[in-house]
C-alpha cells in the first residue's frame, strides 16, 4: 500500500483571540527499517542496520544512498535488488551482490539515526569519518553570486510538500546555470540528501563533480561528508554550517557556504570558485 507524505489533523486555530475549527496538513514521520542481505561465511544472511525516522517516499533511494554514504557500496552494480515491506511499507531489504568485498565493522556501530541528528549514537568520531573517493580540483568548475541568490526562491518554488505543510527539509542538486537537477525531501535533513544521492547512484551521475548542492536549512558534519561522498564541490546552506562542517570542508578541498538568503552569503571556504562582482 502507498504511503503518504502528508496527513490531515483537525486543530483549533487561536488568533488574536479569535478561535475557529480548521483542518492543517503535517508532514509524515514514520520509522524506516534498513536491511542488508548478503552472504556470509556459512550462509545468506540478512540484517538489521539503521532504523531511521523519515517522511514516507522514496524509500529504496534513501536506503541505497544511506549506504553509499556510509562507504558499503561503490556504484549501483554492488546492489542486486531493493525490496519494501508491503505490509506497511516501513522496512527496505537491500541485496547485495556476492562478489562485492565490504568491510563488517562499518556494519557494527548498531545506531539509530533520528531524524534531527543522523549520527546520534556512532560509538566515536572515526567511526564518522567516512572516506570520500574523490576530489576536488581548485581550478574549473566556478559559480556566479548572482545565481546563488536565485537558488533558494528555486529550490522554495519545487517544494510540493514543504508549501503544504512547512515543516520537510530539501536537498537539492543544481548545475552551474541554475538548472535543477534533482531534489527530495523529507522530515530529517540527512534523509533528504541521501535520497538525494540515490537517486544520482541509480542513475549513473556520481560523481556530481560539476553542481551545487543546496540544502534548505543548516549545514551539518554528516551533510557534508555526504556531499563529499557523491563528488559534489559546492554546498550551499539557507542556515549556518557548524564548525565541525567547515573543517570538514576544508580538508576535503569543497566550498562552504551559509546563510544563502534575502540577496547575502556567507562564504567559510573555497572562495576561488565563487566569482564575485567587483
Amino acid at each position: 500500500m502507498a504511503q503518504s507524505s502528508v496527513s490531515s489533523l483537525s486543530i483549533k486555530k487561536v488568533n488574536a483571540g479569535n478561535v475557529a475549527d480548521s483542518d492543517d496538513l503535517l508532514a509524515v514521520e514514520e520509522p524506516l527499517e534498513i536491511r542488508l542481505k548478503y552472504h556470509g561465511p556459512s550462509g545468506p544472511v540478512e540484517q538489521n542496520i539503521s532504523i531511521t525516522m523519515r517522511t514516507p517516499g522514496n524509500d529504496p533511494e534513501l536506503a541505497v544512498g544511506f549506504l553509499f554514504t556510509e562507504g558499503i557500496l561503490k556504484k549501483f552494480s554492488d546492489v542486486v535488488s531493493v525490496s519494501q515491506n508491503s505490509l506497511d511499507g516501513n522496512i527496505v531489504v537491500v541485496e547485495l551482490n556476492d562478489k562485492l568485498d565490504f568491510d563488517m565493522k562499518k556494519l557494527e556501530r548498531h545506531f539509530y539515526t533520528s531524524s534531527s541528528c543522523g549520527v546520534c549514537g556512532k560509538s566515536s568520531i572515526e567511526a564518522v569519518r567516512t572516506v570520500s573517493g574523490f576530489r576536488f580540483p581548485v581550478s574549473g568548475f566556478t559559480i556566479d553570486a548572482a545565481l546563488l541568490h536565485t537558488l533558494p526562491g528555486l529550490l522554495r518554488e519545487k517544494q510540493n510538500v514543504f508549501e503544504s505543510t512547512g515543516g520537510l527539509h530539501a536537498s537539492a542538486v543544481f548545475d552551474a546555470a541554475g538548472k535543477l537537477i534533482l531534489l527530495r525531501e523529507d522530515v530529517g535533513r540527512h534523509n533528504a540528501l541521501d535520497k538525494l544521492i540515490g537517486a544520482a547512484l541509480e542513475n549513473n551521475m556520481i560523481p556530481l563533480s560539476e553542481t551545487i548542492l543546496l540544502l534548505s536549512g543548516r549545514a551539518s558534519f554528516e551533510l557534508i561528508q555526504k556531499a563529499s561522498m557523491a563528488g559534489i564541490p559546492v554546498v550551499a546552506a539557507v542556515g549556518a554550517p557548524s564548525s565541525l562542517a567547515v573543517e570538514l570542508a576544508r580538508e576535503s578541498g569543497m566550498t562552504l557556504i551559509g546563510f544563502l538568503r534575502n540577496e547575502r552569503f556567507n562564504i567559510y571556504c573555497g572562495e576561488e570558485r565563487v566569482v564575485l562582482q567587483v
